[in-house]
């Protein structure tokens, strides 16, 4: 684990409990950023459902692949990255869970969560390195929602 005022770093087990971890993590760096409650939540529950996408989707369960966490303060914005050890995915056959036939589906809500939350998101796939997603919460107040490909809606 690496950690300074501004930055942690840290690398876990593939499992369930290590998702707790990252809450834990995320909570403490958001209020160091100075995130009022309410962006707190939202910067929480995009990373609970990367880390479970990561854990579940990108590592299958398996307990042996690794996920790492970066948790960044910048001065303007907080940076979270998080990345497996999966094959990838393409973020656009994620399935819409707002149309009529995905609207009873327990599953496929997390994607759409983590970009109404976060200000910036992406997915990347660095050769060899699994899947890497981005998230960015800006800490001012001027905020303009760019997502995947950085084009805004």
């Amino acid at each position: 684990m690496t950690a300074d005022a501004n930055t942690v770093e840290m690398t876990l087990e593939s499992t369930l409990e290590n998702v707790e971890v990252a809450d834990d993590v995320t909570q403490r760096m958001c209020a160091a950023a100075g995130l009022e409650e309410e962006d707190q939540h939202k910067v929480e529950m995009a990373v609970h459902e990367s880390m479970i996408n990561a854990v579940r989707h990108g590592n299958h369960g398996d307990a042996n692949k690794k996920v790492w966490l970066r948790v960044q303060i910048r001065d303007d914005q907080l940076e979270i990255r998080i990345r497996d050890e999966g094959s990838g995915f393409d973020l656009s056959q994620v399935p819409d869970p707002l149309t009529p036939e995905n609207l009873l589906r327990v599953s496929g809500r997390g994607i759409f969560l983590i970009r109404t939350f976060m200000d910036e998101f992406r997915v990347e796939n660095p050769e060899g390195l699994g899947t890497e997603v981005i998230m960015i919460k800006r800490l001012n107040s001027n905020k303009t929602k760019v997502h995947e490909g950085g084009h805004r809606p």
